[in-house]
């Protein structure tokens, strides 16, 4: 990391009025903070970058627990962003219980919640970037791609709902992922009407095996050349359904990217940025070998710090996910160096940050015509529902709890998806609520019978590429969540023995290698899939059950060294 200059000012400047201690109340909270305490900072330099990323199609204000549980393999174990509650909050100097740690950590969640509100909401990011352009008319606002997908609305529209938004929020560059699971016809369609670069220097078109997208765009701002080069997700083709986007390929292209920075280096960039969705650990090892990148704007991981990670030459910036945080980076660049800088990571609360009355108009007209849907109540829960974390959410245990009980199942897999909010004890879940977590264009709860064999080759592949220690071979993505099964997992044991003692809960016995199973899952990648739709699955079992009692997922042993 590097020396921190101008960050956490509304944590320290909140945390020395209040106090934050426990207990007091919303009405305080709001009371303390203000638009400015969250949102000011002194200008550096020439250059300023805005930054969002992995919003996924949420529009409104969300509840979003970070991770509780975020292990690092390899050279990224107990480094940043691979650190969680209390070590977090040591490392960054947080006071326990202020709004950071409240905004970047799962430590007290539910209670500071109850505290702190929602966080989020484009029209509050729009407030945020409107304040920045007003004092740094020049800013670049650079989008990191997951944007179109994720909600209700999203699917019902094909994303259009949050096209509509974000072209409002006047973006002067996005990069992509999830939104290629529209189908790689549509988006070009799309794109051709954006009024701003859709870039992706690393996809290629299979048949001529020549670029597909546009790779970089060059922009002038306070006298400084920059060159902003987009990075797609580079595994899209294994983590997502290949016959989307048959046409494609994809891939880190480190040699491509190398001399689209030497080129941009030639026609005289000052500075050099990536647009990238990478993920963190793969932009870290990233920076280590193409050289003359200046800043990473990393994205996919939906990681959070409140200070750049240098590495080498390289500053690497995470701006987290689900429209929690704007990142201004500023700049002093001069003679083609950065030779100064100032960094926040802008938490919105939404409470305090008050909307943007144009953007929250076209927001509620978006979303108008679904309404009375989104709102429709479908169950309660007495927990925390969460989806973040290495091995296993409440949201995924509900919908492996669905999957077991509404298609007779014995073992339930659900996808270590990354996206989707949180809910807390004593909310209503409403039909929003369930497609936030289950939003997508492949949703098909298939059943099928599989090996004791086959789970054990499942789990220990996404194992792997969970915890590859060459980040590399890190696809993206948590830990499969199971239901109806346990297991152990050594995560520091070499790659096909990492899962041991699997277990079958119903019946307490070990998983037989030999015997089939009935297994019930979600989000498969091979088009011949059948089923009805998760969301159906799971509403159906919420018409059961009524309440979600709070319930601890005991079934997975995780050791570590």
């Amino acid at each position: 990391m590097i020396p921190r200059r101008e960050f956490l000012q509304a944590s320290v400047a909140a945390t020395a009025v209040t106090g934050f201690g426990g207990g007091w109340s919303r009405a305080a909270a709001r009371q303390t903070l203000t638009e400015d305490m969250l949102i000011d900072m002194p200008s550096v330099g020439n250059v300023t970058l805005m930054h969002v990323t992995d919003i996924h199609a949420q529009l409104k204000p969300i509840y979003f627990r970070e991770p509780s549980i975020n292990l690092g393999a390899g050279d990224a174990a107990g480094k940043p962003p691979h650190v969680t509650g209390g070590d977090f909050l040591k490392m960054f100097g947080l006071e326990p219980g202020s709004p950071h740690a409240y905004a970047l950590t799962s430590t007290d969640f539910a209670a500071l919640a109850k505290d702190y509100g929602k966080m989020g909401g484009l029209d509050r990011v729009a407030t945020v970037l409107k304040r920045i352009r007003a004092e740094r008319p020049h800013a670049l606002l650079l989008d990191g791609g997951d944007t179109w997908q994720g909600s209700y609305t999203a699917n019902q529209t094909k994303g259009q709902d949050m096209i509509a938004v974000m072209n409002a929020l006047k973006p002067d560059a996005m990069t992509s992922h999830w939104e290629f699971t529209y189908g790689g016809d549509y988006i070009k369609e799309v794109i051709e009407d954006l009024p701003f670069p859709f870039l992706g220097a690393n996809i290629y078109d299979k048949e001529w095996d020549e670029p597909a997208f546009k790779p970089m765009q060059m922009f002038e701002r306070g006298g400084v050349q920059i060159a902003v080069i987009g990075q797609a997700f580079p595994y899209l083709p294994i983590s997502n359904p290949s016959w989307m986007f048959p046409d494609l390929s994809f891939g880190i292209r480190e040699q491509r990217l190398q001399e689209l920075v030497d080129g941009a280096r030639e026609k005289g960039a000052d500075l050099v940025v990536l647009l990238s969705h990478n993920g963190f650990d793969v932009d870290r090892k990233l920076a280590t070998r193409v050289k003359g990148i200046d800043v990473i704007l990393t994205g996919h991981s939906h990681d959070a710090l409140p200070e750049p990670v240098q590495v080498d030459e390289t500053m690497l910036i995470a701006s987290g996910s689900n429209g929690k945080f704007v990142s201004r980076l500023d700049l002093d660049v001069r003679d083609g160096k950065i030779r100064d800088f100032g960094y926040r990571l802008i938490p919105v609360f939404s409470d305090v940050i008050a909307p943007d009355p144009e953007v929250s108009a076209l927001i509620d007209e978006m979303r108008a015509p679904y309404a009375a849907e989104l709102r429709r109540v479908i169950g309660q829960t007495d927990g925390t529902l969460y989806r973040r974390g290495n091995f296993n959410g409440t949201w995924d245990d509900l919908i492996c709890d669905a999957l077991l009980a509404e298609r007779d199942a014995e073992i339930a897999l659900s996808p270590g998806f990354r996206w989707g909010p949180s809910l807390l004890p004593g909310q209503d879940i409403c039909v929003e609520d369930l497609h936030n977590v289950t939003a997508m264009t492949y949703p098909a709860a298939y059943r099928r019978q599989m090996s004791g064999q086959s789970l054990k080759v499942i789990l220990e592949d996404v194992c792997d590429n969970l915890f590859n220690p060459d980040p590399y071979y890190q696809q993206g993505g948590d830990m499969v969540r199971v239901g109806g099964l346990g297991y152990r997992v050594d995560v520091d044991a070499v790659a096909g023995e990492r899962i041991s003692n699997m277990t079958h809960l119903a019946t307490g016995k070990p998983i037989d290698p030999s015997r089939d199973y009935t297994v019930a899952g979600w989000g498969s990648v091979n088009e011949d899939t059948v089923g009805p739709p998760i969301w159906d699955v799971v509403e159906a079992h919420l018409k059961d059950v009524g309440t979600i009692p709070p319930k601890a997922n005991t079934a997975v042993e995780v050791v570590t060294k």
